[in-house]
């Protein structure tokens, strides 16, 4: 059941126009499945099924956060990092599907590195960046006025690091010590960005994975008090929770420090925890909120089954995508990024919102 527990999280982990209130000259993402626009493209159809008609590498039935941050900002969407023949002059993606925060070696010495699918850290994804800075400006002095006029968007990062010794079956008191060691790379990732010219910096914390159907399904018990007054399982939620309490810690720290930047922390906790408290007030159905939409076609608690995977044979998809959550399990559906995206745009799940001028 590892591996394809494993498996299942590597290969898988009203739309509006404000472009006139905030000007960039390009965007550029970093992170995982949630941000992954096509560097890795593995999953078939229904995944974007409900905006592409195809799958494009993204992890949803359609657009992610960063998509429609896109669209608000009058920018293109964000094309892979990879893709051949694209002009990144407006923004590139470096986000890989399966990412991790910390680098290979660090997996390795504990004995987790076959539980990596990619190679693509945080620290990678950030190479590539200054890889190919050279190609969208022509002097040091240009680069840094042109960076200076984007927005990075550095994140999610941080799931996969801890999911990866989850699904290993490593103890929870392990886990937690990983994390000030991803915050650490998280922050010296941003202070990197920085020090190449970037001022306008959203960094994202973690989604409360112990609502995710997958985590329901896999690890489900009889013990009540292990649960949440929402359904949701408590000892991963609070893992979730500290991870973003230090994360804004350092990066109140980094913005002192930086006073001439902004750098924001921008939310998925709390809108996804609100969802799934008052589904029908987002426009959720309340069967849909703890359960995914594309995944063992209605049987269990949850719709997880490992065995009948979202795209793979023997699964299902709902009729209606948009009045769910969870898209397959681990990844939420187009609806759920639309609000979360229009949060971090125009607040409150973003602070400052990102089309709030000065």
């Amino acid at each position: 059941m590892r591996l394809s527990i494993i498996f299942f999280f590597l290969v898988l982990f009203p739309c509006f126009n404000l472009s006139g209130s905030q000007s960039y000259n390009a965007m550029f993402s970093f992170g995982d499945s949630l941000s992954d626009t096509g560097n890795v493209v593995v999953a078939g159809l229904p995944y974007g099924m409900s905006f592409f008609g195809r799958p494009t590498g993204r992890c949803s039935n359609g657009r992610l956060v960063i998509d429609f941050i896109a669209e608000a900002l009058g920018l293109p969407l964000l094309p892979p990092s990879t893709a051949k023949g694209k002009s990144f002059l407006r923004g590139a993606n470096f986000a890989y599907t399966a990412a991790t925060t910390l680098g290979f070696r660090f997996f390795h010495r504990r004995g987790l590195s076959s539980g990596l699918w990619v190679n693509a850290s945080l620290s990678s994804q950030i190479r590539s960046f200054e890889q190919m800075v050279p190609s969208l400006c022509n002097s040091s002095q240009e680069c840094k006025e042109y960076l200076s006029k984007s927005l990075f968007v550095v994140g999610e990062f941080g799931g996969n690091d801890y999911n990866t010794p989850i699904f290993a079956g490593r103890s929870l008191k392990q886990v937690y010590t990983f994390v000030p060691k991803v915050i650490h790379a998280i922050h010296s990732g941003v202070e990197r960005l920085i020090g190449h010219g970037a001022t306008e910096i959203v960094v994202p914390g973690m989604l409360p994975i112990g609502c995710f159907p997958m985590y329901l399904t896999l690890y489900s018990t009889w013990n009540t008090n292990d649960y949440t007054d929402i359904g949701c399982l408590n000892k991963f939620n609070n893992l979730t929770s500290y991870h973003n309490s230090l994360l804004r810690r350092r990066l109140q720290g980094l913005q002192r420090r930086y006073s001439w930047t902004r750098i924001r922390y921008a939310d998925f906790f709390d809108p996804t925890i609100q969802f799934i408290t008052s589904p029908t007030q987002y426009g959720f159905s309340d069967g849909g909120a703890l359960k995914a939409c594309c995944g063992a076609g209605g049987r269990g608690d949850y719709n997880v089954n490992l065995e009948a995977k979202c795209a793979e044979p023997g699964s299902d998809v709902c009729s209606n995508p948009s009045v769910y959550v969870s898209w397959d399990g681990i990844h939420l559906t187009e609806a759920a990024y639309r609000l979360i995206a229009n949060g971090w745009l125009r607040g409150p799940y973003a602070k400052p919102p990102i089309l709030q001028q000065n």
